[in-house]
């Protein structure tokens, strides 16, 4: 009974790892899809994206009035009169105070006008980038995609070259067997199915390596059960080719992203001209303070009582001279509310501040974002430059390509045909082994090259295809 609990026991572990360890086939769309999610470079790009909307909200904010509000509680320690019985002691007062402001910015120099227009051309250049990112991702993606149909398309290839090889010893030696072929023909053969198993432990290591890396490109860490799915590829027809590279070039500087880039950043260089030349203007702002102040001291409150007291004699008669003075008494503080609203206090008005001479340093920073702005300039005038040149390389990559793939057609044709009139000849003893693997090898290398020739000229168009705005 143990041991059949055992059992079950392992064939279930079994059968969940193999589960779990099942190979996943991806597609082209799902590949680019997962490295647009994944990668690194494009997150950074989406933070700096958020970065200029929070820049935005800033731009914003300044538009809107400016509100503080502030409260103190202070104790007083030291000599003060005591107002009970007069005299002067050492006394600990408190006292606490209300205040706010409300201030507003009525002009400027354009400022926050400029910086608004500013935050949304940044916002617009941060777009633009993260899009042309988008772009390069993907055209490596679908690069490195077609590198790994391309290495499993040839191992496929190889592995059916080694299996006719093989079938061809066994056939070789049924003839030798037979008397039709000499015992020496069939070395020849060895070779040749030795020189295939190469071949095709060379193309399953490049096939995996393909995968390895277009896997690192997706942040995939488990290498060994993934793999690209079985799609049908065939070479796709297209009239790009029947464009020129300056109608090209013409069509992508109106939707490619970099262009737009160096656009926006262009018009970012200007506005930053102006917000220097606005520190040249007086700013013109308002405000509004309010403030009381609580005490918490003990005070002196008349009774409504009158007192009468000498204050002096008469010189000729000597006769009293009294006068009343109001009775007071001791008393605790006013409350809160009251005193709040009776030592309260208000200020208002109007705040103009004129520049006059800073040292020449909004000068100089005029100075500085014009010369920023011709270095964007000629970036921009770099960038098209590149970009016109990338695209007559693309067109005279995708043409070379074209011509090749079509060469490599009749070529297979024609190494086929010259095999096939080979192995007739072999089969009836007139062709010795030497000649009829040569032509099998031929023939072999006409069969990779047609791959190689297939796969570099369907990315080589979709490149070029890439350009003029058609999607990958």
């Amino acid at each position: 009974m143990k041991n059949s609990k055992l059992g079950l026991t392992t064939a279930l572990v079994l059968i969940t790892f193999a589960l779990t360890a099942q190979m996943r086939e991806y597609t082209l769309e799902e590949c680019i899809l997962i490295a647009l999610d994944k990668n690194i470079s494009i997150k950074q790009s989406e933070l700096d994206l958020e970065s200029s909307e929070i820049d935005k909200a800033d731009a914003i904010g300044n538009f809107l009035p400016r509100f503080n509000a502030q409260s103190q509680h202070i104790w007083n320690n030291g000599l003060s009169q005591n107002i009970t019985n007069g005299l002067i002691e050492n006394l600990t007062t408190q006292f606490s105070s209300f205040g706010g402001n409300l201030g507003v910015t009525l002009f400027n120099g354009r400022q926050n006008i400029n910086q608004l227009s500013r935050a949304n051309l940044n916002m617009l250049a941060r777009q633009y980038q993260l899009e042309d990112m988008k772009d390069d991702i993907s055209l490596f993606v679908a690069n490195a995609y077609l590198q790994v149909m391309f290495n499993k398309e040839l191992e496929q290839v190889q592995r059916f070259q080694l299996e006719l090889s093989k079938q061809e010893r066994e056939r070789t030696q049924l003839s030798i067997d037979a008397g039709i072929l000499t015992a020496a023909e069939i070395y020849e053969i060895e070779a040749n199915v030795a020189s295939q198993e190469q071949a095709l432990i060379q193309a399953q290591n490049a096939y995996r390596l393909s995968r390895i890396s277009l896997a690192q490109l997706l942040l995939i860490t488990d290498y060994e059960n993934f793999d690209i799915a079985q799609e049908e590829f065939d070479v796709p027809f297209s009239d790009i080719l029947d464009q020129t590279p300056k109608a090209i070039y013409e069509k992508a500087l109106s939707f490619r992203n970099d262009i737009k880039l160096g656009i926006t950043n262009i018009e970012l260089a200007e506005k930053d001209i102006d917000l220097a030349k606005g520190t040249l203007l007086p700013t013109l702002s308002a405000f509004y303070n309010y403030n009381t102040r609580i005490s918490y001291s003990d005070r002196l409150v008349e009774t409504g009582e009158l007192l009468t007291a000498p204050i002096g004699f008469v010189q000729d008669n000597g006769a009293v001279v009294v006068s009343q003075f109001p009775q007071r008494e001791v008393a605790g503080a006013l409350p809160f509310s009251k005193q709040f609203t009776q030592n309260d206090g208000q200020s208002y008005g109007l705040s103009l501040n004129i520049p006059i001479f800073n040292g020449l340093s909004s000068k100089n920073n005029i100075k500085r974002r014009k010369l920023n702005l011709k270095r964007v300039e000629n970036q921009f005038e770099q960038t098209k430059l590149d970009l016109e040149s990338t695209i007559n390389q693309a067109y005279n990559n995708a043409q070379g390509a074209f011509k090749f793939y079509d060469a490599s057609q009749k070529t297979l044709v024609a190494r086929q045909q010259a095999f096939e009139i080979a192995k007739q000849r072999f089969d009836a003893g007139v062709l010795n082994s030497f000649d009829y693997v040569q032509a099998r090898q031929r023939y072999q290398i006409a069969a990779s090259d047609i791959i190689r020739a297939k796969f570099d000229y369907v990315f080589k168009l979709k490149v070029l295809e890439f350009y003029f705005g058609l999607e990958l």
